[in-house]
């Protein structure tokens, strides 16, 4: 097994300076490790008696056990951290609790935080203290979701050009995301990724939930959902973030199904090839139907889960090989 050397970031905390080779390092080194976990044998002993924390100050399902199942693919111990039976429930501030896991020989800590800015708070302690703890950010607030990103890069360049994924395969295509952009991670961290790989990226959903700022990014602004569709290669469709919705920002669920649900009747507006994707977990019925979702010959949702191990065994393998 073949794996690049090259790395120079200690922490993966956001993808607004990610530039094309990193992530090209980011495709080869998962590309590696997929062709690993397609062997009987799915274990490599890159990270045998390293330590990687999961922080998840916030509920998960994928992300967490994504990070887990890599780590223990790369042979790491693992501590993982719960909130409801933690010191925090008595007082402990969330950098003690860091610098708990510090303590105990923790190298890797994979952060999910629902406040912006947490993981980099915490990057910024661990390397006051001098030590080599690498901070991942697994999600935070509104702000970043870099693994999630970086996965969905991997699913669509590895659907491109299945024997050599690059982030270039992406040059000129057109992706469409559709939904709830304002309080998406997910969205901000495809901005990075999907502009730097050259893609042609358009935004759709209620301007409730789409400001005009987001034309900053580079992107194309859509209300309405026909114009961002018509021609699209690949469709994102993101959760309706209701549990950050300070205020009713739709007027009701079935509403927003019928002007921005994504169905088979309304890809005819698409590229004949057509493929969908959603970071899950999915509001089936809202954001897209069941129908579609459940649809093998356009769906690539389940792509994404499988290709989140291999990511993430990238990034903490990278991670572990800076200053080695």
């Amino acid at each position: 097994m073949s794996l690049p050397t090259s790395w120079h970031r200690r922490h993966i905390l956001s993808l607004s300076d990610f530039g094309l080779e990193e992530l090209n390092t980011v495709l080869k080194t998962a590309q590696s490790f997929q062709e690993v976990l397609s062997r009987r044998t799915k274990k490599v002993p890159t990270l045998q008696a390293r330590v990687v924390a999961n922080l998840f100050f916030e509920a998960s399902t994928r992300t967490r056990n994504s990070f887990e199942l890599a780590a223990k693919r790369l042979s790491a111990d693992i501590l993982n951290f719960a909130p409801g039976t933690s010191a925090l429930s008595k007082g402990e501030t969330i950098l003690d609790t860091a610098k708990t896991f510090w303590a105990m020989g923790t190298e890797f800590m994979v952060i999910r935080h629902q406040q912006s800015g947490v993981p980099a708070t915490i990057a910024a302690e661990m390397d006051r203290l001098g030590g080599q703890v690498g901070v991942l950010n697994a999600g935070d607030g509104c702000h970043e979701h870099p693994s999630q990103a970086l996965l969905d890069l991997f699913t669509l360049s590895t659907l491109l050009n299945p024997e050599n994924p690059q982030a270039e395969s992406l040059t000129g295509k057109k992706v469409a995301i559709v939904g709830d952009v304002l309080h998406s991670r997910v969205a901000r961290s495809n901005l990075y990724s999907l502009k730097t790989a050259g893609a042609e990226v358009h935004l759709a959903g209620p301007p409730t939930l789409l400001p005009k700022s987001f034309a900053t990014y580079g992107a194309q602004i859509h209300w309405q959902l026909e114009p961002a569709l018509e021609n699209a290669d690949f469709i994102m469709t993101l959760r309706l973030q209701r549990e950050r919705m300070e205020q009713q920002l739709i007027p009701s669920l079935r509403e927003y199904h019928q002007s921005y649900g994504l169905t088979h009747e309304r890809l005819k507006l698409c590229q004949l090839g057509v493929k969908i994707l959603h970071p899950g977990p999915v509001n089936r019925g809202v954001e897209i139907s069941s129908a579609l979702m459940d649809d093998p010959g356009l769906s690539l949702i389940q792509n994404q889960v499988t290709s989140g191990v291999a990511v993430r065994m990238a990034l903490l393998y990278l991670m572990g090989s800076h200053g080695q």
